[in-house]
This record gives C-alpha cells, structure tokens and sequence, in this order.
C-alpha cells in the first residue's frame, strides 16, 4: 500500500471574472505522505490559501489531477467532496470558526453529526478525547465568548481532530493570536503530529513555518521551492526567535 496520502499534478487553478482570466494556481505538482508535517510559504496573493482550498475540497481546480488517499476527487460534485472532507480532512481557520450559540463540545460534535456511522454515545467519546487532548475538558460547556483566543484556537483544534481526519489543513493557525497563545498552539501541533497525525498549513509567520518537517514556498501562483527542514536548521530557528 502507498504510503501518498495527496497526490496533485499539474494542477490549475483559474478565476473567471468580467472576461478576465487570473491565474491563482499553476502547473502546481507535489505529494504529501501519511504522517507528514509540511508547511505552505509564500507573501499574500500568491496562491497559498488557494492550494490549501483545493486540498481541503473547499474548491476545485480548473485542470489537473487530485487523488487524495489514491481515490481520484478531481472532479466529484458538491455533494460529494463535502462527504469526503468530513470523513477525511480537519480544519484549523485563523479566525477560529466557533459558532457563538453553541457551547464547546456542541461545536466539536457538529461536524460529526452529519456522519451516519456514529450514534450520540460514540460522538460523546470523541469529542471527550479531543479536549482531553487539547487539555480543555474543564471548559467544556463554555461559550466561546467565555473563552480567550487562545482557549478558541485549541477548541478549535479539538474540532479538527474530533473525527480521526486523515490531513489537518491550518490556515494562519496563530494569525490571531498573541505570542504566548500562538507558541501553545504551535506546540499542540508539534505534539499532535509526534503521535501520527498529517498536518499541512499555511502560514506566513518564518518562526511557524520552520516546526514543520518540510517548507514548500509558493509565488505567484507556482512552487519556487520544496525542501525538508533539518532538525539543526529547525533549532536554529527557534532559538534565534
């Protein structure tokens, strides 16, 4: 069995406004593997948070190829790239994405509610695990208007892991946040990943982008660089922050 978890080549990404072309992404090829930790660099506009929208079947692309877990979504519907994004990918936004009227665990239990394989009980369990994991079962039936941004961000990374997903994308995870509340959310990441899990994020912020494992630079729509990022260069990084 592959151990690919995405596969993209020569992927396009093209918007059609008023009879003019922009070209978001272009001839974009990489692969992501089961267990990866890679971060998407680049200055604003140059494509990023597009490529992140394609991977998270938020978007399609215009041409190109798109196999997540060697299954071929470069041209389902709808319907059915919402299906398998619930099934498969967690999202971690910049702006946290709590819906203010429901308390902590009812915001980590929605997504999971729209999967017919879990009955009331085995949501519960879940849900109980990714705050045990993010070390906020005490502000479970919290509001998030009670909580900090810090405590949001972390509620909303017990929300992207709740389903056992088989990518987490972060889209600028500490772009809100203070230095102190982005380095916690920067080591539960660490952590999360140091127990298996794939994480892809975007980030324009050098510090986060260097605890990854691997850097991919995007310009102008295209990757310019794709490296892995050595422990030494990672430790030097951190220090020199």
């Amino acid at each position: 069995m592959s151990n690919t978890l995405i596969k993209l080549e020569n992927i396009q990404k093209i918007f059609f406004t008023d009879e003019v072309e922009t070209h978001a992404l272009s001839d974009i090829t990489l692969t992501i593997d089961k267990g990866e930790y890679v971060s998407i660099s680049g200055p604003s506009g140059c494509g990023k948070s597009t490529l992140l929208s394609l991977l998270g079947l938020l978007d399609a692309s215009t041409e190109g190829l798109y196999q997540l877990a060697e299954h071929d979504v470069s041209n389902i519907s709808k319907r059915e790239r919402a299906r398998i994004r619930n099934m498969e990918i967690g999202f971690i936004f910049q702006s946290f994405n709590l819906i203010s009227d429901l308390d902590v665990e009812e915001n980590i239990e929605l997504p999971l509610t729209y999967r017919k394989d879990l009955n009331k009980a085995q949501r519960k369990t879940m849900v109980d695990n990714a705050l045990a994991k993010v070390n906020m079962s005490h502000r479970a039936k919290h509001f998030p208007s009670q909580l900090s941004g810090g405590q949001q961000q972390r509620i909303a990374v017990a929300r992207a892991i709740a389903g056992n997903p088989s990518i987490i994308l972060a889209d600028e995870p500490t772009g809100n946040l203070d230095s102190k509340n982005a380095e916690a959310v920067m080591e539960l990441l660490d952590l999360l990943h140091a127990e298996g899990a794939t994480i892809c994020m975007v980030t324009h912020d050098p510090r986060s982008a260097q605890r990854a494992a691997r850097n991919i630079d995007i310009l102008d729509g295209q990757v310019i660089s794709d490296k892995p990022l050595s422990k030494e260069n990672k430790s030097n990084t951190i220090v020199a922050a």
